[in-house]
């Protein structure tokens, strides 16, 4: 089992994901896209809307590592697809014979 660190994430960087939410894309878009957890977001627009919403000292979370959570994340997802296309080029190949 992988130990994870939890995110620490600035105001400003929650107020943008809420932003957005707000602006129309779905809560699982916009968590799949920053590459934080669904229920995070979620927290982080129902804790705006109370107005709570506050963020860590942003010495802590900078754009490089937003960035590389960004990709890391993106990565995730390209890896995944490739499997599945491996996965169904393999089951339609060996259909085919």
């Amino acid at each position: 089992m992988t130990k994870t660190t939890r995110g620490r994430y600035t105001l400003e960087y929650k107020q943008e994901a809420v932003r957005l939410v707000r602006g129309g894309q779905s809560i699982a878009a916009v968590a799949r896209t920053l590459g934080v957890v669904d229920q995070t977001l979620f927290n982080w627009v129902k804790a705006d809307r109370q107005g709570k919403l506050k963020g860590v000292d942003s010495k802590l979370v900078t754009v490089e590592q937003m960035e590389l959570s960004r990709l890391r994340s993106e990565l995730a997802r390209v890896k995944m697809e490739r499997d599945i296309l491996g996965k169904a080029t393999a089951y339609f190949a060996k259909g085919s014979m």
